[in-house]
């Protein structure tokens, strides 16, 4: 929509341009460029009027479409101005707005937060206002001050018909500053300076937002950053504060003291009732203890007693075990006596047993031996032959057996009778 405003109110100039343009080339053809020799003076050259005046009517047309358009900004707020009925009711928002060419006008405000601020020396260097007030001793205390605030967009109108602009020039700072000088000089300086200054900042805050609120004006925060005293006084106030500091730095002290003191005391007194306490305690401990260990006999004497009758049915039991264990252990000796006996008899039998069957075996292997051999002399050779197989590989024996010792061993050996 910028572009469009822009690009008819370039297009409307432009052909008005054109238009008078064209009559002032013809202008210049009647009054300055000379006719020709052989031309026709008798018909000199007309206004081209009849173009120029077409171009203007259609550079009309675009030009007050363009100057009807108004745009208000973000952050801003408009008003319609008449050239009739000057400043209109109604508030225009940021966007697009359509006005009557030539007769209405926009006048914008800006509708964004402002800040306003103070400061509390006379230095010209410094370029916010001077704010400095007198207090109820007569001393000029200055105050450093910041206000936010801004406009209130439905009440343009009566901002724009009432006020003197600009606002935050002509009606902020005297608001602000009469405020705090109003209410100043009911205090004392310290009052001002420490006791009552949030008070004081309090008051002056409500005051400036009503005052500011009848005009149109929305007061958001008012903020009271600093109070310069003055030079002489502030030195003053500083030794005072000093001395008030080492006044109540003692008095702390002092109070330290007793506190330590009464404290001790209660100390003392808490230790005593504690050893009272403790004493009684004691005592009835000891009263307990006694009637405990008088309670403890009277059970303990018949528990004695039958400890003493145990242990002697004990010692009793283990004398007639002892005794018991004693004839067991001698009838165990011979029982175990009359076993050894009976086992070297058994042993000594079955050796003798033994032998004899031994005796008996061997007897009768000697005897199928010397049979075997007398059938079958040839079995001698063998055996031997047999033995001596790890030392002697091949072994030639005549047929008929003579020269070999085999021969003479047999011959010597007894004859059995079967």
């Amino acid at each position: 929509m910028f572009f469009l405003k822009y690009l008819l109110t370039f297009a409307g100039v432009g052909l008005l341009l054109a238009a008078a343009a064209i009559l002032i080339h013809d202008l210049y053809r009647i009054l300055v460029v000379r006719p020709k020799e052989g031309e026709d003076t008798t018909n000199p050259p007309d206004l081209n009027w009849r173009p120029a005046a077409y171009l203007a009517l259609a550079g009309f047309v675009p030009l007050l479409t363009g100057i009807s358009i108004a745009l208000v900004p973000d952050g801003y707020a408009g008003i319609r101005v008449s050239q009739l009925a000057g400043a209109l009711p109604g508030t225009m928002y940021p966007g697009v707005h359509c006005v009557i060419p030539l007769m209405e006008r926009v006048h914008l405000y800006n509708t964004r937060e402002r800040i306003f601020t103070t400061n509390g020396s006379d230095d010209p260097k410094k370029k916010p206002e001077t704010l400095r007030v007198q207090t109820k001793e007569g001393l000029t205390v200055g105050m450093m001050v910041t206000v936010r605030y801004r406009i209130d967009p439905s009440r343009l109108t009566h901002i724009h018909n009432n006020l003197p602009q600009p606002i935050e020039e002509e009606i902020v700072p005297p608001v602000v500053a009469s405020a705090f000088r109003e209410i100043a000089p009911a205090h004392m300086v310290r009052e001002v300076f420490a006791s009552k200054r949030e008070e004081i900042r309090g008051r002056a805050a409500a005051a400036i937002t009503k005052r500011l609120a009848a005009d149109g004006i929305v007061v958001k925060e008012v903020i009271l950053r600093d109070i310069l005293l003055p030079a002489e006084y502030a030195k003053g106030l500083e030794g005072l504060l000093l001395k008030e500091q080492e006044s109540e730095r003692m008095g702390v002290e002092l109070d330290l003291k007793q506190k330590l003191v009464r404290a001790a005391e209660l100390e003392a007194d808490a230790q005593k009732a504690r050893e009272v306490k403790q004493a009684e305690a004691q005592a009835q401990v000891t009263v307990l203890q006694a009637k405990a260990q008088a309670d403890a006999m009277q059970h303990t004497l018949p528990l004695k007693e039958k400890q003493i009758q145990q242990s002697r049915l004990e010692a009793e039991a283990r004398k007639e075990a002892t005794v018991k264990n004693a004839e067991a252990m001698a009838q165990a000796k011979v029982i175990d006596g009359k076993a050894e006996l009976e086992r070297r008899k058994l042993m000594s039998e079955a050796d003798d047993f033994n032998i004899r069957r031994v005796a008996s075996a061997n007897a009768e292997r000697l005897r199928t031996e010397a049979i075997v051999l007398k059938e079958n002399p040839l079995l001698i050779q063998k055996i031997i032959a047999e033995k001596l197989s790890d030392k002697v590989q091949i072994m030639m024996v005549p047929n008929d057996g003579k020269f070999f010792f085999a021969n003479d061993v047999l011959k010597g050996m007894p004859t059995v009778h079967q």
